[in-house]
């Protein structure tokens, strides 16, 4: 197990949740036009960093009015070199957001952070390609380097780790996990899944876990899955080693498939209560899974009967 600088306050176990579905929020709730899916692009302007302040202060705000911990994620999940070119961004450029991001979070945290409601500024690492569809997956070896500039440009500020979102494969996971020691911050992975609680490219999530461990010495503080509903993989949740280092859940609001998703026009939102449900009954069976947000389609309300229910358990 590789040692930080950094502290890390979710890993004593008291819960922590952290934002909704950002990109979908954004889009269909805030009518904004996000190309690509990049919220980053939204820093260039005052009127889209108030937007995204809005956002987080109204996330932030929950977990201190329940004394909770809170993980600010970065808006960075695109800002990478394949997809700030196709938004037009030189390496100067994206190195810029990257930083005003950070710089974001920072300010957020000095205004809401309490002693009852430590926050964490987490550097968002999103995909090389698709969040849903591996492709042509890099080497470890490729995606190391491919990451590296990132990652070492988020370590440099004032986040406290990096946080890899919608992970295809097993190969990328890897990369970004050297290139996160040899910055010397702390990783967190987490993996996309399908409707039948594997990776998209069919490796089970535990299988995934235990490769990534393996080939990193247990590198990754710890694990999260992401971009599913609960009902997809509750099932695959099972009290095997592995398990002891899936910490967090992002969720999706809708049951329907990331095909299903890709072809939606409307914005399925689901039962933020029954999400809520869903929630607590993991943590019922596994307390230590304690990092909790959403992923599409979810938003503030989602966030708020999560925490809610999840609390319940820990009281």
């Amino acid at each position: 197990m590789v040692k930080y600088r950094k502290r890390l306050p979710q890993l004593q176990g008291a819960p922590f949740i952290t934002d909704s579905g950002l990109e979908t929020t954004l889009i269909f709730e805030e009518g904004l036009d996000l190309p690509h899916f990049a919220a980053f692009h939204l820093l260039q302007d005052k009127a889209g960093t108030e937007t995204l302040r809005q956002y987080f202060i109204r996330h932030a705000g929950i977990a201190r009015h329940r004394r909770v911990g809170f993980i600010l994620e970065s808006v960075t999940w695109r800002a990478n070199p394949d997809w700030g070119h196709k938004l037009g961004y030189g390496e100067q450029a994206l190195a810029t957001a990257n930083r005003r991001a950070i710089a974001l979070l920072t300010e957020i945290r000095r205004e809401m952070e309490t002693p009852q409601s430590p926050m964490v500024i987490s550097g968002c690492i999103g995909p090389r390609g698709d969040g849903y569809d591996p492709g042509t997956a890099m080497t470890a070896a490729q995606a190391e380097t491919y990451h590296a500039t990132q990652i070492k440009l988020l370590a440099d500020t004032a986040a406290d780790q990096v946080t890899a979102i919608t992970m295809t494969n097993t190969p990328e996971a890897i990369g970004i996990t050297r290139a996160a020691r040899a910055a010397k911050i702390p990783a967190v992975i987490s993996f996309t899944v399908e409707t039948d609680g594997r990776l998209p490219t069919g490796q089970p999530l535990g299988e995934a876990i235990e490769a990534v461990d393996a080939a990193t010495d247990k590198g990754p503080a710890y694990y999260m899955t992401n971009c599913a509903h609960p009902t997809h993989f509750r099932d695959t949740l099972a009290d095997h080693r592995w398990m002891r280092r899936l910490r967090g859940i992002r969720a999706n609001a809708s049951t329907r498939s990331h095909a299903e998703l890709d072809a939606a026009t409307d914005l399925d939102a689901g039962d933020p209560l029954e999400l809520g449900r869903e929630y607590a009954a993991i943590r019922r069976r596994f307390p230590w899974v304690n990092v909790l947000g959403g992923c599409c389609g979810t938003d503030h309300r989602h966030i708020e009967q999560i925490c809610t229910a999840c609390l319940e358990v820990t009281s």
